[in-house]
């Protein structure tokens, strides 16, 4: 089969590539970086460099393809995130609709389902409607849970404060995941011939943040790290201080507090996956630690 990978060969793409290639599929990657090229094709796959903001590329390297794998890459520098992904959404859509691809597996997120108060989500949730609204495609839409990697932004706070703290923590449940693990669903959701749209949760642990902390904390020689939880107006301040976009540092602390009150992962807990992911936190703790 031919399948158009996007976001490069990035934490979820390098697995979902190698993957498909080893499974003799005819892969091709879209990468907005020229050095890439090189690092895409020894993986077997083909190279098709451009932005996902040129609808002309986007139309010719879609057309012929059995079906897509699509992502928003992340756009921290983006003074509006939410136009962001309504932006490259609205691409997806005109792209898929002259192409003329009839399969689409979306990387989405836990808490799509939420049309307001989850902060940066807001844009998956959006993207998710638009293309809903495509006829005659079928739509997966994955939501996995919480990188495991974004916890590497906590290593400086570990270090200097001794603690990892954020608006959201303590007993407050994590749905938590591995790239690798979502790189497995969406090879099967290329793969697989559908009709109609549906939403597929992804998650390799569930545990609270205590418990989280405990688990990275005895692989770093700190068996007492915390999780602590900072009020909504002291995370804002913070990073406001450090330096951030107003517009980025008020999504992100919706989106905590959305971790803290729960309502993020609602949904998730009506629908969850019958099988977990095959990587653990306490193996991805190896690896913090060797960051660390």
């Amino acid at each position: 089969m031919k399948f158009v990978v996007t976001g490069s060969l990035g934490h979820i793409g390098q697995p979902l590539v190698a993957e498909l290639v080893q499974k003799r599929h005819t892969v091709t990657v879209i990468s907005s970086k020229p050095e890439k090229q090189k690092d895409i094709e020894a993986m077997g796959a083909i190279a098709a460099i451009g932005s996902l903001e040129a609808i002309d590329f986007l139309i010719a390297t879609f057309t012929g393809a059995d079906a897509v794998y699509a992502m928003v890459p992340p756009g921290y520098t983006e003074p509006d995130q939410l136009a962001y992904y309504q932006r490259i959404g609205s691409n997806y859509v005109q792209a898929i609709q002259q192409s003329g691809v009839k399969r689409v597996v979306y990387l989405s997120s836990y808490g799509a389902h939420l049309e307001k108060g989850t902060g940066l989500i807001l844009g998956s949730h959006d993207t998710e409607r638009m293309l809903n609204e495509l006829s005659d495609v079928s739509i997966t839409h994955l939501r996995p849970g919480y990188f495991y990697y974004n916890l590497y932004n906590f290593v400086p706070m570990i270090k200097e404060q001794g603690f990892i703290g954020t608006n959201y923590g303590g007993d407050d449940k994590l749905v938590m995941v591995a790239p690798s693990d979502i790189a497995v669903v969406a090879a099967e959701e290329l793969e697989t011939t559908s009709t109609g749209n549906k939403v597929r949760y992804i998650a390799s642990d569930d545990l609270t943040a205590s418990e989280a902390a405990q688990i990275l904390g005895a692989a770093i020689g700190k068996p007492d790290l915390k999780w602590v939880v900072f009020s909504d107006e002291q995370v804002n301040d913070a990073m406001i201080g450090a330096g951030m976009p107003a517009s980025f540092v008020a999504g992100f602390v919706e989106l905590g507090a959305s971790i803290h009150n729960g309502i993020l992962r609602e949904d998730y807990d009506l629908h969850k996956p019958t099988v977990l992911g095959k990587v653990k936190l306490a193996d991805f703790a190896k690896e913090f630690a060797t960051a660390f």
